[in-house]
This record gives structure tokens, sequence and C-alpha cells, in this order.
């Protein structure tokens, strides 16, 4: 029996080209570092015009986040190689096509933190995930610029060896973080601890329950922990405002 797959730690990079990007992804793959844990960012990918075309801004604006089966003919593009693929609008970047649990992670911070916060921005979401503040807002500015980030999570054992392999491949401004990506429930929450830090950390308490309550009536109809995650913020967004703090903790007033 395979031994588990331990994610300890977070190994990212910047990379100028594509072609750079493709070659480190592949590398990492061969290190066995699984699929589902590297994520990719970009605003240029070769193939972005025919991943945009199939994600609307409606669907941004709900959340919506494909998944790599409707993005099957991408064969020979990096992005093919991964387990999920995203277009979302993120402030101060535009639109970013991100592969990998990234994607979903955006997603959270699309439909929470970033929806509607003046100074969110990937930095922002970065930010919160352990990234330096300093780290995250030249990350930020290298993806909007048209340059792409790369994120694999690894034992902690292998963060060094991972970080000498992003840098031979061409990688700039790597950083190791102690944390992992958050993953959300895969199946209905028995609690408010199961849904991923990122969710929680722009809810009141009483705003979790109601997202986990709505998580899981949607995840009852559709078994899809995407769309119950969609449905779940889209009750946030009608329920519940956003304080100074960014904390979506004021319940709108009905007549």
């Amino acid at each position: 029996m395979a031994e588990e797959y331990r994610a300890e730690r977070t190994v990212s990079a910047v990379f100028k080209e594509e072609e750079q990007l493709n070659d480190a992804v592949n590398h990492l793959l061969e290190q066995d570092v699984p699929q589902d844990h590297i994520s990719v960012m970009g605003k240029n990918f070769t193939s972005q015009s025919r991943i945009s075309g199939f994600v609307s801004k409606k669907d941004v604006v709900l959340g919506g986040l494909r998944t790599g089966g409707i993005f099957g003919s991408l064969f020979g593009s990096v992005l093919a190689l991964l387990t999920g693929i995203g277009a979302l609008w993120i402030p101060f970047a535009g639109w970013v096509v991100a592969g990998g649990p990234i994607g979903t992670v955006l997603l959270g911070a699309a439909s929470g933190a970033l929806a509607g916060g003046a100074g969110a921005g990937l930095a922002s979401a970065l930010s919160t995930l352990g990234m330096p503040e300093d780290r995250a807002a030249i990350y930020q500015t290298r993806l909007q610029a048209g340059e792409f980030i790369l994120m694999a999570e690894v034992p902690a054992d292998r963060s060094v060896e991972i970080q000498m392999l992003l840098e031979n491949a061409g990688g700039e401004e790597v950083h190791i973080n102690e944390m992992t990506l958050p993953r959300g429930a895969l199946g209905k929450c028995n609690s408010v601890e199961d849904l991923s830090p990122e969710v929680r950390s722009h809810l009141s308490e009483a705003a979790q329950q109601t997202f986990m309550e709505r998580y899981n009536a949607s995840f009852d109809e559709t078994e899809d922990p995407l769309k119950a995650e969609q449905a779940a913020w889209e009750t946030i967004h009608q329920q519940y405002e956003e304080d100074e703090h960014g904390i979506w903790s004021k319940p709108k007033v009905t007549n």
C-alpha cells in the first residue's frame, strides 16, 4: 500500500514565460508531487481565450468555477495536467486563469473576501494564506504584468529540494510557506469546523452557521461541493452585509 502523501509546506515561485512554467510542472510531476497539490495562475496562457469562452462574467460573480473535464481539449497545455481550471476576476489583477487547488481557494475569496472589498486583491488572498505581505504584493504585481505563479504543496522534508527545483527551472521570488492551501468540505459539513479556514475567516459565527446550512442543503440536491459552496455564498450575500473589517456579519434588514 502506497504511503499517504503529506503536504505540509507550500513552495511558490514566479515564472516569466509559460514554457518555463510548463517545464517546472512536469519536473514536479516527475518528482512524484501529485497533480492535486500543484497550482498555477496566469493572465496570458496560450489557451486563455478558450477558457474564458466557457466562463461568463455572470459565472464569476456567482462564484462559478469550471473543472478540468470541460477543458478536455487542452492537451499540450500545462492546464490540462491539473485537477481543475477556472477563470476569475480579481481586483487589481483582472481576469486570472487558475489551475489546481488555488482555483477553489480564490473562488471562496472572490465570493467572500474580495467581493466588494475596496482594498482586496490577490495580495490580500495570499496574505490570508500566510504569505508575507511584501511577497504577496510582488506576486500580484508580477501576475498583473503577465507573468505566472506556481505553487506546490510538499512534505516539510522536501521543501528545500522543491525550492531548488523551481529555481533551476527559472523560478523567481521563490518562497516557502509553512502552510498548505485550505480545502473545503468534500461532502456534507457536520459542523462549521468542516468549512475551510478561508471561508470561516470572512464570516461571523451566525453567518458561518447560515453558510453551513445552505451548503448542506445544496449538497443534498447536487452532490457537488463547488455548486454547494456557490449556493452558500449567494445566500450569505442575500442575508448579510460586510462590516468595516470585511467580515460578512451584518444581517440585512428586509421590509
